[in-house]
């Protein structure tokens, strides 16, 4: 399992061979969570506020990573 943190919370995934899978997305105070999932490879985690957005996508192509992009609104 890794726990990727942001401004705007923290994901927690685990990596696997057939694809990347959400343990637990906990949003910090004032944040609101939504996750997608289109492909069994790549998943995305948002917590948004009133002015902030944090995107937390977790993917194994082509290989386990997770990237963190942070934008004010």
């Amino acid at each position: 399992m890794h726990t990727v943190p942001s401004q705007g919370g923290r994901a927690t995934v685990r990596y696997g061979s057939q694809g990347v899978c959400l343990i637990s997305a906990v949003p910090s105070r004032g944040f609101k969570t939504t996750t997608t999932q289109t492909s069994d490879d790549t998943l995305t985690v948002t917590f948004t506020s009133a002015d902030h957005r944090s995107v937390i996508t977790a993917t194994i192509d082509p290989g386990a990573k997770a990237t963190v992009r942070e934008s004010s609104l």
